[in-house]
């Protein structure tokens, strides 16, 4: 029997879904998953076929973190192991040019939990859990939960949830800006894909310099922020998107921004 792909590749609508195919093991990453996902990340990146990204886990796991089996007596070094795999895979996900949804459809422990805020929209099933188990076995947070979690729940419940290992519900994660919708267990693919697909419709050379923008104004100056949006303003201005745009509301119709005029 040939043995399944650790990610498996779907696209509807300009919507590529990365699903994580580790379903016996919630999803835990070894080396395979992780490599692959940054390789089909960069893969829908190079796709001009593909407006948005969905990652999402099979069964009923997200990503329950690193497969700690995987790594056991190999003899790496956590620095080695973090810079060959997850590093790459964060900063892909961040630096992507086209949105990244990470559609969070069970439990979403340690590196798993690191990838679920990397998306730039957060998408929860009722049943989804988010917990930083690094400290139960005594580890940093790393995959980017020290710079991701700070920004989005401050730095003292940041700090809470990394030392008591927390566990965080749905509504929780929403109330705390961990996600922007929470849907039901029983629809929540269907869910994701039309949310996936409204910004899919969106223009998508402006939502990339909106990505660009925002990833600098997250360690930059205001000065910095308003000099890059001049700069940025004028690559979406010649866009024929902006025209299309400016055409519709003149036109009091709807843009059409999946196809070039």
């Amino acid at each position: 029997m040939t043995e399944q792909p650790v990610v498996l590749t779907d696209t509807r609508a300009g919507v590529r879904t990365l699903t994580l195919n580790r379903e016996s093991r919630l999803n835990a990453a070894n080396d395979a998953l992780l490599l692959s996902l940054t390789e089909a990340l960069r893969a829908a990146d190079a796709d001009p076929a593909v407006r948005v990204v969905v990652v999402t886990g099979a069964g009923r796991g997200f990503c329950a973190g690193q497969d700690l089996g995987d790594v056991a007596g190999r003899g790496l070094s956590f620095t080695e192991h973090l810079r060959r795999t997850y590093n790459p895979l964060v900063r892909t996900l961040r630096g992507l040019g086209k949105p990244v949804v990470t559609a969070v459809n069970g439990v979403a422990a340690g590196a798993g939990a690191s990838l679920a805020l990397a998306g730039d929209i957060r998408l929860w099933a009722r049943s989804a859990q988010f917990t930083q188990v690094f400290s139960n076995i005594a580890l940093v947070p790393d995959s980017g939960s020290t710079w991701l979690l700070p920004r989005l729940v401050g730095y003292h419940r940041a700090f809470a949830l990394m030392a008591l290992a927390e566990r965080v519900g749905a509504d929780e994660a929403l109330r705390l800006g961990l996600c922007e919708a929470v849907y039901p267990d029983e629809t929540f693919r269907e869910d994701v894909q039309a949310y996936a697909e409204r910004l899919a419709a969106r223009p998508a050379h402006a939502l990339r310099l909106t990505k660009q923008a925002l990833n600098a104004a997250m360690t930059g100056s205001l000065d910095e922020a308003l000099d890059r949006e001049a700069e940025l303003q004028q690559l979406a201005g010649d866009h024929w998107e902006h025209l299309e745009g400016v055409t519709a509301f003149r036109e009091k119709r709807a843009p059409d921004f999946l196809k070039e005029g």
